[in-house]
């Protein structure tokens, strides 16, 4: 299955961060599996989960979401 654009930005980012899955769920307030699901696809985050994380890795939403490539 390939992996759409935001699971494999937010895979990226997470390990580039050096952040564990665990560790994201925490700062977001929600469960490991959770992140994991976001990670494989089957999962996408809330509209204010999504700015969270912009924040947390300092990157655009439109970065995340795969509309822009910087």
């Amino acid at each position: 299955m390939k992996l759409n654009k935001f699971a494999e930005r937010l895979t990226e980012l997470r390990n580039y961060h050096n952040i564990s899955q665990e560790r994201l769920s925490e700062m977001l307030f929600v469960k490991q599996n959770t992140v994991s699901m976001w990670e494989t696809g089957e999962r996408e985050p809330s509209y204010d989960t999504l700015l969270k994380l912009s924040k947390i890795f300092n990157v655009t939403t439109d970065y995340l979401l795969g509309n822009i490539d910087y």
